[in-house]
């Protein structure tokens, strides 16, 4: 790489991470999702506006002959992104509340997965897929970005609105755990069938069963492995380089998947899931030292990336979003008010849970981009996915933060237990 060239790709990182944090900060101030803000920085930087002058024509010809580097910064930050997430996901899950969390989790996600299953053959249409998407990988997709709940957007709101400690908390992020494991497994089985169409049987029997092993044994043995590892008198890496360890394992597991076939991104997601130990606050620094730079750098610049990779001018179906968002919202959130129903809850609380819940967030995004690379959807699926998960996300954001300012519970129904410890939600609201 010439030098010209390597100054051409390090200012484009500039503009990239700037535009990514300048207005990510605006979207904090205005009460939204900073996710916003990333990707509509790299919209910004895109062919929809500065695409036409000759600023943002110097950033399209940089970014397509440098097409390598920016993808490896692309996907740097979306494995840091799962990596995280799988963190944060074991960091979140509780046993409290086990029957409101099942009933909401099975019948609020199982409704919409099922019935994006069952009516996908017929609302599947050639303008959905990409080049490698076949009729199984798109209805797969198309019940996944149903169903799907954003963990680390859903968290942040929470974390801003400061009711991350309330019972209300508790439940939607377990919840979202729950659901995104499970839809996880489902976008892995849909990359490992995309443009295996021509595949025998036997073939495509094994990129099935690896997929599903691997993410069966990311959950269950390999967790414990890793962590007996951790604790290990022998494992100096870890004692004396935790940062390093963690980045290791991550990298580990996705030499592991990419020798199998299994897509990264869930590798990913499963490291995070694994080197995490209660425990050892060593491993906890570790891993706020690593977030601390993935969230001021690489995810910022991912999230940009996924703005500049979004075709506004051609590659918006209006009537494709229209459709998509009123449907897709309307099963979450009639799916959601009949588990809330089933698990108790009335009223205010049943909007509450729903509008939540409906935010498809940071999970909603890599959905789209997964697939998207995968080259199972075509671009105006990518771009409707994109935007459902980024206006469900401000609704939520912003319901609750409506709810809050009016001095409305969040939850009224009592829990089946008492902890005292616990602040109430009731009285966070006041």
């Amino acid at each position: 790489m010439s030098n010209s060239d390597l100054t051409s790709i390090l200012l484009l990182l500039l503009l990239l991470v700037a535009s990514a944090q300048l207005l990510g900060y605006f979207f904090t101030k205005l009460r939204q999702p900073k996710v916003v803000g990333e990707i509509l920085a790299g919209v910004v930087l895109g062919p929809a506006l500065l695409g036409r002058v000759g600023a943002g024509a110097w950033i399209a010809e940089t970014a397509k002959h440098q097409a390598n580097v920016l993808n490896f910064v692309y996907w740097l930050g979306l494995l840091l992104l799962m990596f995280l997430s799988g963190a944060e996901t074991q960091q979140l899950f509780t046993r409290d509340e086990r029957r409101e969390v099942g009933l909401l989790s099975v019948v609020g996600t199982g409704i919409p997965f099922v019935l994006g299953l069952a009516f996908g053959p017929w609302l599947i249409r050639p303008a959905l897929g990409g080049p490698n998407g076949n009729r199984i990988s798109l209805i797969i997709i198309l019940a996944v970005g149903v169903a799907v709940t954003s963990v680390p957007v859903v968290s942040k709101i929470f974390a801003d609105l400061k009711i991350l400690h309330t019972r209300f908390a508790r439940l939607v992020l377990g919840v979202a755990v729950l659901e995104d494991i499970v839809l996880w497994l489902a976008l892995a089985v849909a990359t490992a069938l995309a443009g295996k169409a021509a595949l025998n049987p036997r073939q495509m029997s094994y990129h099935l069963v690896a997929t599903v092993a691997f993410f069966a044994l990311g959950l269950t043995l390999l967790p414990r492995a890793i962590k007996r590892f951790n604790k290990s008198k022998f494992n100096v890496f870890a004692r004396n380089a935790p940062v390093a360890y963690a980045i290791a394992v991550l990298l580990a597991y996705c030499v592991v998947a990419g020798a199998l076939d299994v897509s990264l991104v869930f590798a990913a997601f499963l490291s995070g899931f694994a080197v995490v130990h209660k425990k050892r606050r060593l491993f906890a620094d570790a891993l706020d030292a690593i977030a601390k730079v993935s969230f001021a750098v690489f995810i910022p610049v991912y999230f940009a990336i996924v703005g500049l990779k979004l075709d506004l001018v051609r590659g918006v179906s209006l009537s494709m979003i229209a459709v998509f968002l009123l449907g897709s919202c309307a099963v979450k959130l009639a799916s959601m008010w009949l588990a809330g129903r089933l698990a108790g809850f009335r009223g205010l609380d049943l909007i509450n849970l729903a509008v939540t819940t409906n935010a498809r967030g940071g999970p909603g995004i890599v959905l789209a981009s997964v697939a998207f690379d995968a080259g199972i959807i075509s671009p105006q699926f990518y771009t409707t996915l994109v935007v459902a998960a980024v206006l469900t996300s401000q609704i939520a954001g912003a319901w609750l933060d409506y709810v809050l300012a009016k001095g409305w519970p969040l939850l009224t129904a009592v829990p089946p237990r008492i902890e005292p410890q616990t602040v109430s939600d009731t009285s966070v609201a006041a």
